[in-house]
């Protein structure tokens, strides 16, 4: 029951009903002071929540860090042949690029002036031998192919840039039992070499549907199998995720599966391998996250043609959609 109180108006003494709200809440003050002692309370304990979690997760951003968690970014020169090297070393930095690769050795100087890195070193090739197309899959191109490598292994030594491309050729009518018995022939031929120097030979998975017809290594089961056939640390994968969604799917699932074989990883949008931004089908966040579980401390190239006007805008925005 609600007890009205005398309240003295201008002139006389009334009970005033009016004023019944603004005595019913001083009659009721100790209830809603504990109500808003309580909601003060849940926000306080919210703020402390959130502060712990924000806490936390700076203290494994920081843990992340100090163990080099992080993607390492390189770039693939050739995707921008109107732009200077020395011009794209310079942009390339300020967004976090830290290689430009595919480089020959001429080029060496150039990279190495601006303080970056390069994290795959392009194929040497004499008359048309180290190319895609014909490389360690044909006996006959071995003794080439050894006479080429050998030099470009110390230059790669000499320059202190640790891994080397190679191919194995296409099949040209060779089955693939066949050529990865010739590549793995081929390529022990020069492997002493590459480990006494620390270099590792690294064989780039392609697509063999869209871009390079016919090529051999288009399979990371294949590819994985003349690992195992070789058995050195100095022979390894490069899983370009652009070629493998064309040729197998699967990529996260083969990544958990087979990344002890990857020393390098590529990109590049599918379809068209433009940018990797939402106008393709990947996931590029979630691979790169995929990629740095497996402990992966190496590189990843952007390795693909942008289509956008100002090429260097396109390449920052790889950077940043893979810096996870």
């Amino acid at each position: 029951m609600v007890k009205w109180r005398k309240r003295r108006a201008p002139g006389k003494d009334s009970l005033t009903p009016a004023a019944a709200p603004l005595e019913w809440d001083r009659i009721h003050q100790p209830f809603h002071a504990m109500n808003s002692t309580h909601t003060r309370r849940a926000a306080l304990t919210q703020l402390a929540a959130g502060a712990a979690v924000a806490a936390l997760a700076d203290r494994l951003a920081a843990a992340d860090a100090a163990a080099g968690g992080k993607i390492n970014h390189s770039v693939c020169k050739w995707c921008y042949p109107k732009v200077a090297l020395d011009d794209l070393c310079k942009a390339g930095k300020e967004f976090g690029l830290q290689s430009v690769e595919l480089l020959d050795p001429p080029d060496f100087a150039t990279v190495k002036k601006h303080g970056l890195h390069c994290a795959m070193v392009s194929f040497p090739q004499k008359n048309g031998i180290g190319r895609i197309e014909k490389a360690f899959n044909r006996l006959e191109h071995h003794d080439t192919l050894v006479e080429i490598y050998t030099e470009r292994i110390k230059q790669c030594a000499d320059a202190g840039f640790k891994q080397l491309i190679c191919f194995s050729g296409n099949r040209a009518g060779l089955d693939d039992e066949a050529g990865l018995k010739n590549c793995a022939i081929g390529l022990k031929r020069i492997l002493p070499l590459a480990e006494k120097h620390g270099i590792t030979l690294v064989m780039e998975l392609l697509n063999s549907r869209v871009n390079h017809k016919d090529y051999q290594c288009d399979k990371s089961a294949w590819g994985v199998a003349l690992c195992q056939a070789i058995g050195s640390e100095r022979f390894k994968l490069l899983y370009d995720i652009y070629h493998m969604q064309i040729m197998e799917g699967d990529v996260i699932t083969t990544i958990k599966a087979r990344h002890q074989y990857f020393a390098h990883y590529h990109t590049g949008g599918v379809p068209g391998r433009n940018e990797i931004d939402h106008t393709q089908e990947l996931n590029y966040p979630a691979i790169m996250r995929t990629i740095l579980a497996t402990g992966y401390k190496g590189y990843v190239g952007q390795e693909f043609i942008p289509k956008r006007e100002d090429k260097i805008a396109s390449l920052k925005q790889g950077v940043k959609i893979c810096t996870v």
